[in-house]
Formats: C-alpha cells, sequence, structure tokens
C-alpha cells in the first residue's frame, strides 16, 4: 500500500476522501458517500476533514 498522500489528478476539493480510498484500497466513491453521510448527521466531519486536509501532504 502507498502512504497517505493527496493526489493531484483525481480530486474534486482537496483530494482527502481520494487519499483515504487510495491508501486502504477503497472505492473512492463510497468513501466521499460515506463522508458526505457523516457530515449531515453528525456535522463533526467537516472538521476532520479540514484537519486532515492540512495534515495529509499533498503528492509531490
Amino acid at each position: 500500500m502507498n502512504g497517505l498522500v493527496r493526489p493531484h489528478r483525481g480530486r474534486w476539493l482537496a483530494g482527502v476522501c481520494l487519499a483515504i480510498a487510495q491508501r486502504f484500497g477503497w472505492n473512492v466513491t463510497a468513501v466521499r458517500v460515506f463522508a458526505l453521510i457523516a457530515f449531515f448527521f453528525f456535522g463533526l466531519s467537516l472538521w476532520a476533514y479540514i484537519i486532515l486536509w492540512i495534515l495529509i501532504p499533498t503528492e509531490r
């Protein structure tokens, strides 16, 4: 498996969901849907997304 990095290609906003999907071998659409559902039902996922956006390095 690759390290956790935000790729330049294929990302929508910041690439956090794509980075997580690629790291663990999951479907990126499923990760994005889960993130949206978590945002609408729990609200805290927006903060988690922003924190991960800051912490996960961008692909070189």
